[in-house]
């Protein structure tokens, strides 16, 4: 197209691509028409075609697809640009999928529906298929992950049943170990032997001697404890370990012992059943343990009546499922609480769980300055693992009961069980034992509901004011649920604890971890053998 103006302004041509001439006749009035404003005027809508293809242009080089072939859709676009307005991102989400999206979807809605997408595949077909609008693709979506949902809560409940009836249930392989050193003990008079030797009696309570306590009736878990402890003590023939078991689980504990001793080292087998004091009229931990196990019954149901329980968190489901698992109504549990009496005439003990393992020398326990405080443990609450150091004494006590809230600071720090230094002279000028049972009874009048089961709230509790931090070094904790634990991370810690369900004896272990307990156990040993233990 070109413009031709006459000298006079008068006429303007304009002349198209097709050859033809189309005369644009303008009248001026007389001395009122300005020629010199006619040409300005012409100046403007020229420069003012060149900004709207300007426009245009940047408007195609955004990315939109759709040219305009009109000025009413031109129009459309470039309004908002001449006022000073952009067009609405299209990296922003439509009001319209926010709506959607906030209005609560039922489990019924969607049982028995067939067309859900089951993949992110499935679904973008579908939308490119129907070609949605912003409602029809925020419903859709919403659907897919509403039901994605209730599978991974389905599933994640289902895992943890299962890893509850793993860790519940004795292995076969440990049932297996028992009944043959049952059957060593009955024909092999090594393995009668008297543990310890009748000379060795007598550093049993001397106080000069490094003594550790270790109550468990799982006979492969202890030999793991003992083995570690003595191999990696630089004066094992300073060490005495009290081994306490069970009735049912003493002969065998005493056969492995006798057929495996760990010279120079002194060791002590009893069962309960040995100890005067605990054979004689009422006991408080045993009377706990009847109210607890009556109680739990009648409120806590069985673990169906927990997983059919559709709107808690899979969280809460495990912890109930936890709360049913055995050791929480085991003795061995329960009896570091009375090592006063246990021992009256040592001084100080180290107290071990049988899920731990000892890399290092322990003995230097012996000199941390206690200040006149009860039990040395590791705070729980500061840590580079926020997941497993990360506990207070709201993690464990229930502090929406007004009997908790007014008695303790749920910012608290907790602490462990499970690699303890008890100063047993200190704890006998204390009433924590008492403590320990006023709050056992107190949880029972409450249904249980005081705080989760275990024996650890009672604890934190009863040992209130009476602890000395220690070191971290000393405690590793989590190996037994926390599986983002490095191998090299735990294999430089004094001790490291395999609390939590996946126990290194369990098919249901972390594998990385295992090893760490897995080496002290002897593979050839013919007792390991003939019941099929693997080291790995």
């Amino acid at each position: 197209m070109q413009l031709h103006i006459s000298p006079s302004l008068r006429h303007v041509t304009v002349v198209t691509g097709k050859g033809l001439r189309e005369f644009i006749k303008v009248k001026v009035g007389s001395r009122r028409f300005s020629y010199q404003m006619m040409f300005y005027s012409l100046l403007f809508f020229t420069f003012l075609l060149r900004f709207v293809f300007v426009l245009s242009t940047v408007d195609t080089i955004d990315g939109d697809p759709s040219p305009c072939s009109s000025l009413a859709c031109l129009g459309k676009r470039l309004k908002p640009k001449l006022l000073g307005r952009r067009r609405v991102d299209s990296g922003n989400v439509p009001e319209a999928m926010y709506q959607v999206l906030e209005q609560p979807l039922s489990e019924q809605e969607l049982k028995g529906r067939s067309d859900i997408p089951q993949t992110l595949q499935d679904f973008m077909f579908e939308v490119k298929r129907s070609k949605s609008d912003a409602r029809e693709f925020a419903q859709k979506l919403k659907e897919m992950v509403t039901l994605m949902e209730q599978r991974t809560r389905t599933a994640k409940i289902q895992e943890y049943l299962y890893r509850h009836v793993a860790s519940s249930s004795i292995p076969k392989q440990l049932h297996c170990l028992a009944l043959k050193l049952a059957n060593e003990h009955s024909i092999n008079a090594a393995a009668r032997l008297q543990l310890p030797e009748a000379e060795l009696v007598p550093m049993l309570v001397d106080n000069n001697y490094f003594h550790f306590v270790l109550a468990s009736d799982n006979i492969l878990a202890a030999s793991v404890v003992a083995k570690s402890l003595v191999k990696n003590a630089l004066r094992p023939h300073k060490i005495v370990l009290h081994i306490i078991t069970d009735r049912k689980t003493y002969f065998p504990m005493q056969a492995w012992f006798s057929l495996h001793p760990l010279s120079p080292a002194i060791i002590e087998v009893k069962a309960l059943h040995h100890f005067d004091w605990l054979s004689k009229g009422k006991v408080p931990v045993l009377e706990a343990m009847e109210k607890d196990q009556r109680v739990r019954s009648q409120f806590r149901g069985g673990s169906s009546v927990i997983v059919a329980n559709n709107k808690e968190n899979p969280v809460v489901v495990a912890a109930k499922l936890q709360a049913l698992s055995p050791k929480y109504n085991s003795l061995m549990n329960h009896i570091r609480i009375h090592l006063p009496e246990l021992f009256p005439s040592l001084n100080k003990v180290v107290f071990l769980d049988d899920d731990i393992v000892i890399q290092t020398d322990l003995t230097p326990l012996w000199d941390i300055d206690m200040n006149g405080k009860v039990n040395g443990a590791v705070e729980t609450c500061r840590g580079e693992d926020k997941f497993v150091m990360s506990k207070k004494f709201k993690s464990y006590l229930n502090f929406s009961n007004p009997t908790i809230a007014r008695n303790f600071d749920p910012e608290e720090c907790a602490w462990a069980y499970g690699m303890n230094v008890f100063d047993l002279a200190a704890w006998r000028r204390t009433n924590i034992s008492s403590t320990y049972y006023h709050w056992l009874d107190e949880n029972l009048k409450s249904d249980l509901s005081l705080w989760q089961l275990g024996t650890l709230p009672p604890g934190l509790i009863a040992f209130h004011g009476h602890v000395q931090t220690i070191d971290p070094f000393w405690h590793m904790l989590g190996l037994g649920y926390q599986e983002t634990t490095s191998y090299a991370d735990a294999e430089s810690a004094a001790v490291v604890h395999f609390n939590g369900r996946a126990k290194p004896w369990l098919d249901i272990a972390f594998p990385h971890l295992r090893p760490l307990w897995a080496k002290y156990l002897d593979s050839s040993d013919r007792f390991i053998k003939s019941c099929h233990i693997r080291a790995s």
